[in-house]
């Protein structure tokens, strides 16, 4: 193992505990970042994969008190039983299309020209509903995850799944899909921080045991210098975006996704770039 490969590893962690919560895709500027460092391929996609742990770690301690008394309350309190009740039920629809699609997906999608596609189509959405919440206060009706029903969660759950999508963003999927369907922006956010929990640590134990063969014991040390960046960037968004959002809506980013998609489909069509 190279020390230009940890350095690989240490900015594709950066890149992931950045984006993982943010509306603008991780998997996507993964994606772009690896083009750039000529760091593509199968098992590159299954490093981007698995270091997602590090970033879901992060929010497992930043709600560690909410967890715990989940944890503890699951088989004695109504709460706590509704509360896993909807992440089940949100996560199911992009675990069955995630079994059913992936393969397609990551042989036809996985490429900087497509996200960047993906990237531009999603700031729209992102900017309609921002629109229509800001018009007509009137349409949001949860302003608690505790007042989630399980029909609300199967809908954000349905949003989720478009985010198999590279360069649609879980988050943006997720907390979009959230508002879209009557929560507010806090609650929305604080929801896909959950739903990440069981959505991406099943997207990384699955991608494990199914590519285990890809890895050999050099990859280790790349994974590990991976997992613990993307831990400790992925703490401090999750810190930021929770006062952010409290004050600010997701507009900016619309214009972010807007730049990133044209400077990528530009310097494609126009051979700056050799997008790989």
């Amino acid at each position: 193992m190279t020390d230009s490969n940890l350095l690989i590893a240490a900015l594709l962690g950066v890149v992931e505990g950045l984006t993982e919560f943010l509306p603008v895709s991780s998997t996507g500027h993964l994606i772009v970042a690896g083009s750039l460092l000529g760091y593509t391929g199968e098992r590159a996609k299954l490093f981007e994969i698995v270091i997602q742990a590090g970033a879901i770690l992060a929010v497992c301690w930043e709600f560690r008190a909410k967890l715990f008394a989940v944890a503890t309350g699951v088989f004695s309190e109504r709460a706590a039983q509704r509360f896993v009740l909807n992440l089940v039920v949100a996560f199911l629809p992009a675990a069955v299309l995630g079994l059913a699609f992936a393969k397609a997906i990551k042989a036809q999608l996985f490429a900087p020209v497509p996200v960047a596609a993906a990237f531009i189509v999603g700031a729209f959405v992102i900017l309609w509903v921002e629109y229509r919440q800001r018009r007509n206060p009137g349409v949001v009706r949860i302003d608690s995850i505790d007042e989630l029903r399980w029909t609300d969660a199967l809908k954000i759950g349905l949003a989720q799944a478009l985010a198999l999508i590279p360069g649609t963003s879980r988050s943006g999927a997720t907390i979009i899909g959230g508002m879209l369907f009557g929560l507010s922006r806090q609650a929305a956010t604080e929801f896909s921080f959950f739903l990440a929990i069981p959505t991406l640590f099943a997207a990384t134990g699955y991608e494990l045991v199914k590519n285990r063969a890809l890895l050999g014991s050099g990859d280790l040390s790349m994974i590990g210098v991976g997992f613990v960046v993307s831990f400790v960037s992925a703490f401090l968004v999750v810190r930021w975006l929770l006062r952010y959002v409290a004050h600010h809506d997701f507009v900016p980013f619309v214009w972010y996704r807007i730049a990133f998609g044209v400077f990528i489909l530009a310097t494609a069509y126009s051979g700056m770039v050799n997008w790989e």
